[in-house]
């Protein structure tokens, strides 16, 4: 055979000869029945084995005869699509059991364990970038100072409700109680006004002692959610009525620890905001509640060596005080961390001896209502406040020997909040934000108009005083031939009476230095607070908002992304450690406890009261409309609509907002229509 020169091969190969065909197919044979790769030479003894030489093994197979060959075949076919099978199987199962690890979280404990949910109710990311830089100034930190919160964030949730992207605290506070999507004004219905189960209802009817702590209304929308079914949020005297077991499932809570004392006080009592005569203070008592609505009480709870449930403390007939003005109150109202110290105390008691632990909800109830008057003072103090909470619940738990897990997020943004501001339309602005404005103001705007408010009161009445005292002397001038001079004397008082703007002015410049650190109001905003005073909490937030470049775009809430946190990382991976729905988390808290086999009968209880009796078995009664009307289509129930009315929600559209504000006496300036 002719060698070429290297180079010179031919371009297209030539034919393989039908020798070298079939030796290719003696070695693909012997690959296959050896078990090892065509080109990889045998190792070992493995040739000079004569039941395992693959050469030895054709011959036999040959000298076997067709019909046999033929079976051994099928048989090698059957064993490599057994094979197959038998790996995709093992695949399909393996990748079943990953996802149903990451679905529980990964971590979910056996046996005992206690579940704390942390809601801060409308706190956004920027609430913690303007609460971190305001701490950082005013306490003389380093730039890299960080908020407890911050060590714990794990992941995101998105916030919309099933009627709008943007959701109420009651929508909101139902895709966390219930782990569904609800219309906007909902208290764990779902949208065809169907009672859902519960977090604390199944954890209750499991055999854990519950608890919920806040700083508004105990009937506000978000503790509600988890205890009490109503159609529309500002039923807050059935809700009341239900947080004491009058419903179809019975009491629920053990511990409940805020402020709403005006919804169980009957109306013909001093401070009571009920339609009716009903006296739930005393109904509580007769269900065995141990009952508080002073700080001396609370103070011998929470120091006394044991704390009987179930417990019912009310400190405040509407909301407790901002913290920025609570503490100058401190002898009236206990702080959103003591109310949660008392109760990680009492449920950790009660369950001592339990085969079961508790679930305890806490929320800082307030921050929503600074973002609604666009306060950054007021939002500042709440935040730090709610971080101070969550680190006492941190530290509860590192200290206890029950397992134990904390889990917070916020049901929504509040305010449209952001650390800069557009002081001038058409100019572009400087980068900056001043913490130290806020640094200088010590109250909050709910106060400084409360204030405001009784000046004017105190001044119209001296106004009145003077008006009868004027018309006193000139009837007497008038029935008797009075001297010039005296006629004169009158109209010399006359005139020192009605230089009350003065007075007002001198009051207003005093309050805005004493309390908002404001030394140079103008001579507009002046005018606008002493002509227009039902204009004041407006204007009071917009001083300082301004003065410290801190912007807002709305009075109302946002769609904003809010963030999720968790005392231990590895109970959530898989599961909350990214961006999800609120629902999630939700679905979460029932796996984690291990409740969800609960949900479904509490649910068909539920439902079976519904319009039927109003009795249970147990000896319990409650209304038989005890979830209230349902709402007409296109009502608007999540607090902030603006059309005035009166009457049923159901044949009217109701200013929930504006009742709001005048049914709790959070302003009574608001009552004359400026405020919505």
């Amino acid at each position: 055979m002719s060698l070429r020169p290297r180079g010179e091969e031919p371009l297209i190969a030539r034919e393989p000869s039908a020798q070298s065909s079939r030796q290719d197919e003696f070695e693909e044979e012997d690959s296959l029945l050896a078990g090892r790769p065509k080109d990889e030479p045998s190792r070992g003894r493995r040739r000079d084995n004569p039941r395992r030489d693959p050469r030895r093994i054709r011959e036999r197979i040959r000298a076997a005869g067709g019909s046999t060959r033929k079976y051994i075949e099928i048989g090698l076919f059957a064993w490599a699509v057994i094979a197959t099978v038998a790996l995709i199987v093992l695949a399909v199962f393996y990748e079943q059991s990953r996802h149903r690890k990451l679905d529980s979280g990964g971590a979910n404990p056996s046996g005992k364990r206690n579940l704390v949910f942390m809601v801060s109710d409308g706190m956004g990311p920027t609430s913690l970038s303007l609460t971190r830089s305001f701490r950082q100034y005013d306490e003389g930190l380093s730039f890299n100072d960080a908020l407890v919160l911050d060590k714990y964030v794990v992941g995101q949730s998105r916030t919309a409700s099933s009627s709008s992207l943007i959701t109420d605290s009651a929508a909101g506070a139902t895709a966390f109680s219930c782990g569904q999507k609800s219309y906007n004004g909902a208290i764990s219905v779902d949208p065809d006004h169907a009672p859902c189960g519960t977090v604390l209802e199944a954890a209750k009817r499991a055999g854990y002692m519950t608890g919920l702590v806040v700083t508004t209304r105990i009937t506000d929308a978000t503790p509600a959610c988890f205890a009490s079914h109503v159609n529309m949020r500002d039923e807050e005297d059935r809700i009341a009525e239900q947080l004491l077991g009058e419903y179809p499932l019975g009491r629920t809570v053990d511990l409940m620890l805020g402020a709403g004392r005006c919804h169980f006080l009957p109306n013909t009592a001093k401070g009571s905001c009920r339609d009716d005569t009903r006296d739930l203070v005393k109904a509580a008592k007769d269900k065995g509640f141990k009952y508080m609505d002073n700080r001396k009480d609370f103070d011998n709870t929470r120091f006394g060596s044991g704390i009987k449930l179930p417990l019912l403390g009310l400190f405040a007939d509407h909301d407790i005080p901002y913290e920025v003005d609570r503490r100058f109150e401190k002898d009236d109202y206990p702080s959103l961390d003591e109310m949660a110290d008392v109760a990680l105390r009492a449920l950790h008691a009660a369950t001592r001896d339990n085969d079961k632990g508790f679930f305890l909800m806490v929320e800082g109830s307030r921050i929503d209502h600074a973002g609604h008057a666009n306060d950054p003072v007021a939002q500042v103090h709440e935040v730090l406040a709610y971080d101070r909470a969550f680190d006492t619940v941190l530290n509860f738990l590192k200290k206890d020997t029950t397992p134990g897990l904390l889990l917070a997020t916020s049901d929504h943004e509040t305010g449209g909040l952001a650390t800069a501001r557009q002081p001038h339309e058409f100019h572009y602005p400087e980068y900056l934000w001043h913490p130290s404005v806020l640094a200088n103001a010590s109250r909050s705007v709910e106060w400084l108009t409360g204030e405001y408010e009784k000046f004017l009161g105190q001044d119209n009445a001296l106004k009145a005083s003077s008006a009868t005292k004027r018309a006193a002397v000139k009837a007497r001038r008038s029935a008797s031939d009075s001297s010039s001079a005296e006629a004169a004397a009158d109209t010399d008082s006359d005139s020192d009476d009605e230089g009350g703007s003065s007075g007002t002015e001198k009051y207003l410049r005093a309050a805005l230095r004493d309390h908002l650190g404001i030394e140079d109001p103008t001579t507009q905003e002046m005018s606008t607070l002493i002509n227009k005073p039902h204009f004041a909490p407006y204007h009071f937030a917009t001083m300082i908002s301004s003065r410290s470049q801190t912007g807002w775009t709305t009075h109302g809430h946002s769609g904003a992304d809010v963030n999720i946190y968790a005392s231990d990382p590895k109970a959530v991976r898989g599961v909350l450690d990214r961006n999800v729905e609120n629902i999630e988390i939700g679905g979460f808290m029932r796996r984690w406890l291990g409740v969800e086999g609960y949900v479904d009968k509490i649910e068909r209880e539920l439902k079976d009261g519904m319009g039927g009796s109003s009795a249970g078995s147990n000896g319990n009664t409650w209304r038989k409309d005890w979830m209230g009307e349902v709402p007409d289509e296109g009502v608007r129930l999540d607090g902030q609509n603006h059309t005035s009315g009166a009457g049923s929600a159901k044949k009217v559209k109701r200013d929930h907002y504006q009742n709001d504000f005048a049914k709790h006496k959070r302003c009574t300036l608001c009552e004359s229509g400026g405020l919505h």
